[in-house]
């Protein structure tokens, strides 16, 4: 059987706030650690039937990075959810959601 690994190391500061998040995987396109300012790991429990998360972001991470960022999040769930169940209203209904996300960005700025 193949295996893939992925590798995360979150280095923090006195008060335990993420400094500098690094990852690396066996199948990423360059070799060794890549650096980035927010990350978002969710994982089912099929036993307790909910969902475990890990959300991460460094200090200096902007806050219209992280808003792009989660709206982005929410458009690849929404392409996983039509790829996965065949479930295309869900697809739409989240699309729908991420274009009045990026209006709302837009008119922010």
């Amino acid at each position: 059987m193949k295996k893939s690994e992925i590798k995360l190391v979150v280095e923090l500061d006195d008060e335990q706030i993420p400094e500098r998040i690094l990852w690396d995987a066996d199948e990423k396109d360059s070799e060794g650690f890549s650096e980035t300012k927010s990350m978002s790991l969710s994982l089912w429990d099929h036993e307790n039937k909910n969902t475990m998360r890990i959300d991460l972001w460094t200090k200096d991470m902007p806050i219209d990075e992280m808003k792009r960022f989660y709206i982005d999040c929410l458009g690849g769930l929404s392409q996983s959810i039509l790829n996965s169940t065949g479930d295309e209203y869900m697809n739409q209904e989240i699309d729908a959601l991420c274009d009045k996300l990026v209006e709302h960005i837009k008119n922010e700025s």
